[in-house]
């Protein structure tokens, strides 16, 4: 196939994704309010001031180039020469199917250990509180793997089918998501009332349960907040909970005090900012990070609070 050049790659940047759609697909086009637009294939794929995001894949872009690469699957020259047409005339052509790619595994979660004292060890010497860990086990989001005795925190559906898993070793530093998990589905303690309206997001297992630990080692009625591992910093798993637990309306946002925990914060922000029903409903969002002084995430505020007494500062800040 010919290549294309710099002046073409110049010319085929110059269109934005909504006046491509306008001119040559309109009916992909639906306004969403204002001036801000999503895409009749892809719901979750939004347009807005210049840029469009796809929520649900956690891509995006600025130019239509982006989008027929990222999205509709041309390859770079195809997607130049098509933009780079006579505008009004050029012809969208389905693309071509991608090589066969190797087929994920279908998730399923790891054999478990009759016994998981390995993995309670591991969570005790992590601050984790005794109680909170026999919470998780009786409501079988979380065991001990047969194989390596790993712990394994397990997200499940509202129906109680096991979506997600991560792996949290209980020697070295090993970690990883099972194979097939959907990260829609992060790891959940629930409230002890299924229609509380609090919620506090972590990034990983063990923080989530490290904030519920805080907050009962102060005193505070841990219950009453539903506790969400993201399993990284990307907003998939908070939507969907959202979506499907209606009662929450104030959510602390517990992520790490570094650039990619503040950052996520910020696109959690603007996620919960374009979703026309979230937006009306949430009506508490609180950024949380652990003091700086006390650590980069709420495990290390918890381990340092479990070693030293006298930590008044950070205490006021959980």
């Amino acid at each position: 196939m010919p290549g294309v050049t710099k002046e073409q790659i110049g010319r085929a940047k110059e269109w934005d994704l909504l006046s491509y759609l306008q001119t040559y697909e309109p009916q992909e086009l639906r306004r969403c309010g204002g001036s801000e637009y999503r895409t009749v294939t892809h719901d979750s794929l939004k347009i807005s001031n210049g840029k469009w995001h796809w929520h649900s894949r956690g891509i995006g872009g600025k130019t239509a180039l982006d989008y027929l690469i990222k999205v509709r699957g041309m390859g770079f020259v195809s997607a130049v020469e098509l933009l780079c047409g006579e505008r009004g005339a050029a012809v969208w052509e389905k693309p071509r199917p991608e090589p066969e790619a190797r087929q994920p595994k279908p998730f399923s979660l790891p054999e478990g250990n009759r016994c998981g004292r390995a993995m309670v060890s591991y969570l005790q010497g992590r601050g984790i509180d005794a109680d909170i860990i026999s919470q998780c086990i009786g409501k079988r989001i979380l065991y001990e793997s047969r194989r390596y005795q790993n712990c394994v925190f397990v997200g499940r559906d509202l129906e109680g089918k096991a979506r997600y898993a991560f792996l949290r070793g209980t020697y070295g530093n090993f970690k990883m998501d099972v194979e097939g998990s959907d990260k829609r589905y992060g790891f959940c303690l629930p409230a002890s009332d299924k229609e509380s309206p609090f919620l506090a997001v972590a990034e990983s297992p063990i923080d989530a349960l490290s904030v519920a630990t805080l907050l009962k080692l102060q005193g505070e009625d841990f219950g009453k907040n539903h506790y969400l591992s993201l399993g990284g910093t990307a907003p998939r798993a908070l939507l969907r909970f959202l979506h499907e637990h209606q009662a929450v309306t104030c959510i602390s946002l517990c992520l790490d005090n570094d650039r990619a925990g503040l950052l996520g914060m910020e696109k959690i922000r603007e996620a919960l900012r374009e979703d026309a029903v979230l937006s009306r409903r949430i009506q508490v969002i609180a950024d949380n990070p652990p003091p700086a002084v006390c650590g980069k995430d709420y495990n290390e505020l918890l381990r340092q609070r479990a070693t030293s007494r006298p930590t008044s500062r950070c205490e006021e800040r959980t």
